[in-house]
């Protein structure tokens, strides 16, 4: 019947969708993210916009419907209008609160001339969290108390328990801890704060969905409860019901195409592109092609009661988006050879169990949702490949090529006992140290130390060079990476202010190379 309860019912194929978002979004927190990946996200944008625009017109007519029940009979549907009203109003209001909060971060994004449908600062990391977490307005507070309030109200309305808890769910603005932590963050902070402003406004759009989803269970919980029985049908209309327009290519598409009102008794025909529908439940499914928005009409065929047909034409859309996934070095946009290199791979949409990955000129090691790589030869390529299980068969997501090349020289540095009695790397003049805290190192070190790869090296020999009164330079060599006793005995005879210098370094690294590395001068104060 028009406004069943079975009209959206099946809510996992939307679920994976916002799973999909939430991958993407964690994902751009922890790297540097590529413009395809925020132009990705205008994609989706679009997307659910005009599923919002179908939603609401959807909405519009089930309000229609409950409107003529009740002029009808007022007496049985008065009070399901009633409520069906307040229903209404609140919806709108909650969707242009988010309507004007998407307004106000293109504002902060662009300037006052600011489009959210085109915004040319998509990567803007200030605009959502200037407009929703501005502890003077706390218009993200606002928004989370009215997000709670809705959801008091509409699962008041529907009594299916199941369907009641999915909408319980879909609204849901509890705390929870950021990926990598324990302590729970604010609904509000974890939704807009670093937040890029095409993905905050991404995600508002996606909210609004939520509102018209939540709302379109409830007018059919309302149309449900009314004894329609009694009330005539005086209306019918053709509708499309996808369960998802965002496809990944190589995956399925799938909608119910209904009338809005139907004889049990008396399936309608179904004509799309001038071929009838072989499945009397209305269910239309396909495996697209080429990426891009796609469309597709037909009309519905229903038999009137004098014996003549009645045709309704439908019109929808769908648009098929290439497969993406990133695959990022977690420390450089480069692999090192000899290391182990921390990769990081997730395909939006699809679970981390049916991904796979190989790589060429080397090896990659998976453990969980981890993956690391060992590259091979140096100043070869590398190219890792991802595969992903789609609609159970395995397809070939994407491929990116890295350079392979040898660790970096390391620095030589004294492991010295700071002021506060903490160890510290002295890596040479022109700062100075004490005559103390030299005589605290037991020998030389080295490593690569400069926050984006963090490598030790073990010291195989170093010749320090002393000079004398004289202005002759008297050289002494290590005990490996110690220093010698005959190095130890020049250390007590510097007088302060005086220099010495480390030279002939030569250190190993992981990778099994032994290279000579720059010399350092010690200077004392």
């Amino acid at each position: 019947m028009a406004g069943g309860s079975n009209n959206v019912a099946r809510m996992s194929p939307r679920q994976r969708m916002i799973n999909l978002m939430y991958i993407v979004l964690t994902a751009m927190l922890a790297l540097n993210v590529s413009s395809d990946v925020l132009n990705g996200f205008s994609q989706v944008q679009e997307g659910i916009d005009r599923t919002n625009v179908n939603m609401t017109a959807r909405n519009d007519v089930q309000f229609a419907y409950l409107q003529g029940l009740y002029e009808e009979n007022p007496a049985k549907a008065g009070d399901a209008y009633a409520r069906g009203m307040e229903l209404h109003k609140k919806s709108q209001a909650l969707y242009d609160m988010m309507e004007t909060y998407k307004v106000e971060i293109a504002r902060k994004a662009d300037g006052e001339k600011g489009d959210y449908r085109n915004l040319l600062n998509n990567d803007d990391l200030e605009a959502a969290a200037a407009t929703m977490l501005n502890p003077a307005t706390k218009e993200g507070g606002k928004l989370r108390k009215a997000l709670g309030d809705y959801s008091t109200f509409v699962c008041g309305i529907i009594p299916d328990t199941v369907k009641r808890n999915s909408v319980r769910s879909m609204l849901m603005t509890k705390d929870s801890p950021a990926p990598g932590s324990l302590v729970p963050l604010p609904w509000e902070q974890r939704m807009f704060e670093n937040m890029p402003a095409v993905a905050a406004v991404t995600m508002l759009t996606k909210l609004q969905n939520d509102i018209r989803v939540a709302e379109s269970e409830a007018l059919s919980a309302l149309i449900t409860g009314v004894d329609i029985g009694d009330v005539r049908v005086n209306e019918l209309n053709a509708y499309v019901i996808p369960n998802s327009n965002m496809i990944i290519r190589g995956g399925k598409y799938s909608a119910n195409i209904v009338l809005a009102a139907i004889d049990t008794t008396k399936r309608p025909d179904i004509f799309i592109n001038g071929s009838k529908l072989n499945n009397p439940n209305g269910l239309y499914e396909f495996v697209p092609g080429a990426t891009g928005t796609h469309e597709f009409s037909g009309y519905i065929q229903v038999a009137r009661g004098d014996g003549t047909l009645d045709k309704r034409p439908f019109r929808s859309q769908y648009t098929v988006i290439e497969p993406m996934a990133t695959i990022s070095p977690t420390m450089m946009n480069v692999l090192y050879a000899g290391i182990a290199n921390p990769i990081s791979i997730s395909v939006p949409g699809v679970p981390m169990n049916a991904i796979n990955a190989t790589m060429t000129n080397g090896t990659l090691t998976r453990n969980g949702d981890t993956w690391t790589a060992h590259p091979g030869k140096v100043g070869s390529e590398a190219v890792i490949t991802v595969t992903a299980q789609l609609e159970g068969r395995s397809q070939s997501v994407s491929s990116m090529t890295f350079r392979v090349r040898k660790l970096p020289d390391p620095t030589a540095y004294l492991a010295i006992r700071g002021a506060d009695g903490n160890t510290v790397h002295y890596k040479g003049t022109p700062r100075r140290i004490s005559k103390a805290a030299l005589m605290s190192a037991a020998g030389l070190g080295a490593a690569l130390d400069d926050d984006i790869i963090n490598v030790s090296f073990s010291i195989v020999s170093f010749t320090t060079g002393f000079i004398d009164q004289m202005g002759n330079v008297i050289p002494e060599v290590s005990n490996g990476s110690q220093f010698s006793a005959r190095q130890i005995e020049q250390f007590k005879r510097l007088k302060p202010g005086k220099s010495f210098f480390i030279s002939n370094i030569k250190a190993k690294g992981p990778d099994g190379i032994t290279r000579d590395i720059s010399p350092m001068e010690v200077g004392l104060n």
